[in-house]
């Protein structure tokens, strides 16, 4: 191929890629179709705590409290990463209509899996949390620690203000399923070695 036409074979690629959209442009505000609003503020998560440590199947709690300006929140991205396995696909929960412009809540994760019947003790993981409004806007993450192991009285502690005011709402659960690391880089049952 000569140089004349290769230049004319790549000049033409290349106007044509600026004036056809991607495949993936239509997904670009996925929670709305349509581009922000100058002037939107996006979400931000004031306050959070949750335990670090609890048994396998421990009931974990995650406490959160947010709010945004623009009255808008949408929905919660809870992000897993365990050691030995990686991150997992981000699991939304979707925020009722009173939530919209303050909430003050917990997340709820059931840590037993129906993936792994036993997880080592020791076993870690994290979990990332982020709020999201209605027009694409990502509120400031938080990353939660976890690990697995044996302690007294896990349940017998008093959450820090703003929490310890009373009966907080569930604002969802956690849908997350654990995945064992046999400890021979498979990943399976969760079967002792």
């Amino acid at each position: 191929m000569n140089s004349r036409k290769f230049l004319y074979l790549t000049s033409l690629l290349l106007a044509f890629s600026l004036f056809v959209p991607g495949q993936g442009w239509t997904q670009m505000y996925p929670s709305t179709g349509t581009p922000p609003k100058p002037g939107n503020h996006g979400p931000i998560i004031t306050h959070a705590f949750a335990v670090e440590k609890g048994y396998y199947g421990y009931i974990w709690k995650i406490y959160i409290e947010a709010e945004d300006p623009d009255s808008e929140m949408l929905r919660i991205a809870a992000v897993a990463d365990q050691t030995g396995y990686g991150i997992y696909p981000t699991d939304w929960i979707y925020l009722k209509s009173p939530y919209r412009k303050h909430f003050k809540g917990y997340l709820q994760w059931n840590t037993f899996s129906s993936n792994a019947s036993y997880l080592r003790e020791w076993t870690q993981i994290s979990l990332r949390v982020s709020v999201e409004d209605k027009a694409g806007h990502e509120s400031n993450e938080v990353v939660f620690p976890f690990t697995f192991q044996l302690t007294p009285n896990q349940y017998a502690y008093k959450p820090p203000a703003p929490f310890d005011d009373g009966d907080l709402p569930r604002l969802g659960y956690v849908m997350v399923d654990l995945y064992s690391n046999d400890g021979y880089g498979n990943r399976g049952s969760g079967m002792m070695h």
